[in-house]
């Protein structure tokens, strides 16, 4: 496997220094033999269908289903509609990688990828304070939340999200894409990814390293502690309920969120707070394709187990 792998990256390195034609980089993925690089584009393509067809469906039962025409559920079609848009930033891309030789992305496409899947990030991390500020709503004022979250309101939160997630990271990436890149511009990742990319440059930019560090930080820190702010008021609201069946009912509708909050938030902290950490190539790789590809696949299923609504909303779309 060693020499296999050697093997492969002297053949990518000669490629880039014989060929002229070449610009861009070279994304190594996940090198391995070539019937292995087979298997792995079956598994991929089949995690990439279920992701589509999961979060799909969500769509699809919220807009078919009358009782499902509530905030929460509005809400959640649309964080659905965007795990699928999330993970097709990646996965076309890995699986094409896992059938190319070469492993070439341009250097356009590495920064147009760069961008969309660090705005569909960036929007998610919005989309999750705002659920978490709808089930405060709901629960700490149960008797005036159709008064408060109305559905012009809702769309204004939706919108936002969309509209400051795509606006959050265009300057440095713009900035980045201006920067001279050396040497052999192998990246060993399987997306464009900041933390490479910088390694890459002539010379390091501690500035640009600093400012991306403060924006990805601000990014993560102001929704998670608006989510944990939420949190906060909904179980002391809880705590006051006096029936055991009533508090239940109110951590139920809330489980499912605090449980997709952890699984998105717990892996990502763990990369973006510097781009230039010390994790090694290996967990990078895994960490980056459990929040970009694992959440989204298990998310409709966290979502349809704890939410009998929706379970039942699924079964009846589904025909089960």
């Amino acid at each position: 496997m060693g020499f296999f792998t050697a093997s492969r990256h002297m053949k990518i390195s000669n490629t880039l220094n014989t060929s002229s034609t070449i610009t861009g980089f070279i994304l190594l993925g996940f090198p391995c033999f070539r019937e292995g690089q087979i298997l792995l584009f079956v598994l991929f393509s089949v995690v990439y269908l279920l992701t589509l067809m999961g979060n799909g469906s969500i769509i699809c039962a919220v807009r078919w289903d009358q009782r499902l025409h509530t905030p929460m559920y509005i809400l959640l079609a649309n964080f659905s509609f965007l795990e699928i848009w999330y993970v097709t930033s990646t996965v076309p891309n890995m699986l094409a990688n896992f059938l190319s030789d070469t492993k070439v992305i341009s250097f356009s496409g590495c920064f147009l990828q760069f961008y969309f899947f660090f705005s569909l990030g960036s929007t998610e991390c919005f989309f999750l304070a705002i659920m978490a500020f709808d089930r405060y709503l709901a629960i700490c004022w149960p008797l005036h939340y159709a008064v408060l979250m109305t559905g012009h309101l809702c769309t204004n939160l939706v919108v936002s999200c969309w509209v400051l997630g795509f606006l959050w990271f265009p300057v440095p990436i713009i900035v980045i894409s201006q920067m001279s890149f050396c040497g052999s511009r192998i990246i060993d990742h399987f997306l464009c990814d900041p933390g490479p990319l910088l390694a890459l440059t002539c010379a390091r930019v501690p500035v640009m390293e600093f400012f991306w560090t403060i924006i990805s930080s601000l990014l993560l820190f102001i929704p998670f502690l608006c989510i944990m702010g939420s949190y906060t008021l909904v179980l002391r609201a809880v705590f006051r309920v006096p029936s055991a069946a009533g508090r239940r009912k109110a951590f139920s509708t809330c489980g499912s969120h605090l449980a997709v909050v952890s699984l998105f938030y717990g892996s990502v902290m763990v990369m973006y707070l510097s781009p230039t950490s010390e994790h090694g190539a290996g967990m990078q790789k895994l960490v980056t394709l459990f929040y970009s590809v694992g959440t989204p696949l298990i998310n409709p299923v966290i979502y349809s187990l704890r939410n009998k609504d929706m379970k039942h909303a699924l079964q009846k779309f589904l025909g089960i």
